[in-house]
């Protein structure tokens, strides 16, 4: 059942088939495999100095988050992954609850704030990014960009919104949105909002470009594409800035990039190192300064990149653990003709 749900996933998402395999220096038969849903742009340099500082081999397999958990749900107990590196909560919750992965270290988890984590222990967050509006500040003011989600539906705004329907973090928002507010309230939403006739993207990046451009005035995209592409542009030659919804939104709501351990490892002991070096100050500075996203371990800070503090943010007050039915989403998106 489980293969069936994940595979139904990967194939909604319009996803190829296969995954896209990194083997880094060294790694060889008897190399750590980690399947990893966060692209190798943002985490491959991190991954190899993990490699380097513990001194185990990895071999890191790269794919989206749905495909790797598809892949882990057809392998089953025979899975060669020892780690799962996931884009979101969902996909980690939805193996979690197939028994396919296994319960980390106590010590390890427990510096990581209760609501990053897994009841049972079984995931951690990595790093934390939050739902966010970009738009045209060529065309508007701030003060013009909606404060909630539910204004997006308003005649004003027919198609002047962009969204990647396919991406991983929107299908987070709209299963964020179910538990919220129920399965009738976020469908309604959604057919008002495809009623408003948004622009559709294939990811988050090109999202990004059509707010830059000129081609949309406004985006639902996360955070952190905003920031990346101003530390390599300069904020000064962007047109496109980053508005935070009102906190409590559903369209506020911060998601996690996080880890598991598979429970077919026969490699515990080094995979849960792993763990704690993404988990480690390094790990944690990485994350918030080369990929602007916000570090999970309190007490790691940095001037570098500028972010609003994390407590002024966020969306509903929902178990990030209640994001495992990316089945039930799909099978929403579907219906309403956004996938």
């Amino acid at each position: 059942m489980m293969r069936r749900r994940l595979a139904a996933i990967a194939a909604a998402g319009s996803l190829v088939v296969g995954l896209a395999a990194c083997t880094t220096d060294g790694a060889g038969d008897d190399a750590l495999v980690v399947y990893s849903g966060r692209s190798e742009n943002l985490v491959g340099p991190l991954l190899a100095q993990i490699e380097e500082n513990t001194g185990i081999d990895l071999e890191v397999r790269y794919a989206s988050t749905p495909e790797m958990a598809a892949q882990i749900a057809e392998e089953g107990q025979a899975s060669p992954a020892d780690l799962f590196f996931s884009q979101d909560a969902g996909a980690l919750g939805a193996l979690s609850k197939e028994g396919l992965l296994t319960q980390l270290d106590e010590a390890t988890v427990a510096q990581v704030p209760a609501e990053y984590r897994a009841t049972d222990g079984t995931w951690v967050a990595t790093s934390l990014r939050a739902r966010v509006l970009v738009y045209d500040s060529e065309v508007l003011e701030e003060s013009d960009v909606p404060d909630t989600i539910d204004v997006l539906t308003e005649p004003e705004w027919r198609g002047r919104v962009g969204y990647a329907p396919t991406n991983a973090s929107f299908q987070s928002f709209v299963t964020g949105l179910r538990v919220d507010r129920g399965d009738e309230a976020a469908e309604q939403w959604l057919r008002d909002f495809l009623a408003n006739e948004p622009k559709t993207y294939d990811n988050n990046v090109a999202l990004l470009e059509a707010a830059d451009t000129g081609e949309v005035e406004l985006g639902l995209t996360n955070h952190y594409y905003w920031y990346n592409t101003a530390q390599e542009k300069g904020e000064e030659n962007m047109r496109a800035r980053v508005h935070y919804l009102s906190k409590g939104d559903p369209g506020a709501l911060v998601n996690v990039a996080g880890v598991g351990v598979l429970a077919s490892t026969d490699r515990p002991e080094d995979a849960r190192r792993v763990v704690e070096e993404l988990l480690g100050e390094e790990a944690q500075l990485y994350f918030l300064e080369e990929d602007s996203e916000y570090p999970v371990v309190p007490g790691i800070t940095s001037e570098a990149v500028g972010l609003p503090p994390l407590e002024t943010l966020g969306g509903p007050d929902i178990d990030l653990g209640d994001l495992d039915g990316l089945e039930q989403t799909q099978q929403m998106l579907t219906r309403v003709g956004m996938i």
